[in-house]
């Protein structure tokens, strides 16, 4: 099993380039299911939870190609992909490929506007929070659907007309039921209106490419989508958003070593609440023709207290990163989880790198300490075992990272682009 050695000490220096979105490429991926034309992506980044969803969606019928070319963004590939699902084999998606990355489970709102049926899983593929299905079912539910659940599998139909548009108001803001209900009711008969929905970028971006293929969608970005229902889509092609959380997550990277760092094809826009936290912590950023431009010119980081919140708001998928960035500050923060309700697992791992951390309910509080020491530590979720690689660039001596294959679902070529900035990062096969 892989592992990530890191010796701390060095400044980052030079370009990172910013990949494709996995959280947007991932329901653009699934809504390929909803026509029987090709959609094309672009921009699509090559991380474990891609090539899983892949699987997944070859089990449907979807026909796959790939044109993995090396580009001028680094190392990394920035790859076309080609999704053509003209006829769909099958409406089940099994237990073993759903239960290992939850996303997968949003097949259910395609597969049912589509195909009128859809069998699934209860997913799994993730330690942060039980994250229940309750939303997708009531929501579909909302649009017409039968929905029952039996021996660990959702069993979804739809009347002999289809679905049928809708009202439906979320209890609570969830961006993956947000996905599902938008990608349902673009094939449902009459007018859905979503209150309460999700303003992430990356609902726009599905948003967009969905109308690009025939839908009419509006109102995304705001707290209610309007979808007027249509018979069919057709293909497009369309090019995934930069990640937005990858952006965060080297932004703080440089504000935690020092030094001077260009994010190339990346939207400040995208993240300013976060950018505005690491702003306070003592960092620069300016925007760039290409990007984000980050300094940090060897001052103390000072402490800054954040909550986690639906966007606009500071992400939940940044937090551990930004507590990691906290343990050096030169005074005491606290870091309020208002999402998950179990993500606070990389507290003991940051711990045993010296960090001073304490909980309080959804509260970490955190005492900066003025030197890190590195030590083994282990990967607990995706974005704990990002902290970690953060407060390991800082530490004194060696820090080895277990279960990277956590890094690997999100980060694409995270050592290798670290590494060009002058980060001491290897990964290490045992």
């Amino acid at each position: 099993m892989d592992r990530i050695r890191i010796v701390g000490g060095n400044e980052l220096h030079g370009v990172i380039p910013i990949s494709g979105a996995k959280n947007a490429a991932l329901p653009l991926m699934i809504a390929s299911l909803l026509t029987d034309d090709t959609l094309t992506l672009e921009n699509v980044p090559h991380l474990a939870d891609v090539e899983q969803l892949i699987r997944i969606l070859g089990n449907h019928g979807a026909d796959i190609s790939v044109n993995g070319r090396r580009e001028r963004q680094g190392e990394s590939y920035a790859r076309t992909i080609h999704f053509t699902s003209r006829n769909i084999v099958s409406t089940t998606a099994p237990y073993e490929l759903v239960s290992k990355m939850r996303a997968s489970f949003w097949v259910i709102g395609p597969l049912l506007a589509r195909e009128g049926k859809a069998r699934v899983s209860l997913p799994g593929g993730c330690a942060i929070g039980t994250r229940p299905v309750d939303l997708f079912i009531d929501g579909l539910t909302a649009l017409g659907a039968n929905i029952e659940i039996d021996g660990g599998y959702v069993n979804a139909t739809a009347p002999a007309g289809g679905l049928a548009g809708g009202r439906y108001v979320f209890p609570k803001v969830s961006v993956g039921a947000t996905h599902v209900l938008m990608m349902a009711a673009t094939l449902a008969n009459g007018t859905t209106v979503l209150g309460n929905a999700a303003r992430e970028p990356e609902v726009v971006d599905l948003a967009k490419c969905l109308n690009a293929m025939g839908a009419k969608i509006t109102g995304q970005g705001t707290s209610t989508i309007t979808v007027e229902g249509v018979p069919s889509l057709s293909g497009a092609r369309h090019r995934v958003l930069p990640d937005r959380i990858e952006t965060g997550t080297y932004a703080m990277a440089v504000a935690m070593t020092g030094g001077d760092v260009i994010l190339e094809d990346t939207d400040a826009s995208l993240l300013e609440t976060a950018l505005e936290a690491i702003r306070r912590t003592g960092a620069e950023i300016s925007e760039t023709n290409s990007g984000i431009r980050i300094v940090r010119n060897g001052a103390g980081i000072k402490p800054v207290d954040i909550v986690t919140d639906p966007f606009p708001g500071f992400p939940t998928d940044l937090q551990a990163q930004f507590m990691g960035l906290m343990t050096k500050s030169s005074g005491v923060s606290h870091i309020t989880e208002t999402i998950f309700e179990n993500r606070f697992m990389h507290v003991q791992e940051l711990a045993r790198l010296g960090a001073k951390i304490s909980l309080s309910g959804q509260t970490a509080k955190v005492e900066g300490v003025s030197r890190l020491k590195g030590a083994p530590v282990m990967a607990t979720d995706l974005r704990a075992s990002v902290s970690l690689v953060i407060a390991g660039l800082a530490a004194e001596g060696e820090t080895m990272v277990s279960r990277v294959y956590h890094l690997d679902r999100g980060f694409e070529r995270l050592e290798e682009k670290l590494t060009r900035c002058g980060a001491h990062v290897e990964r290490v096969s045992d």
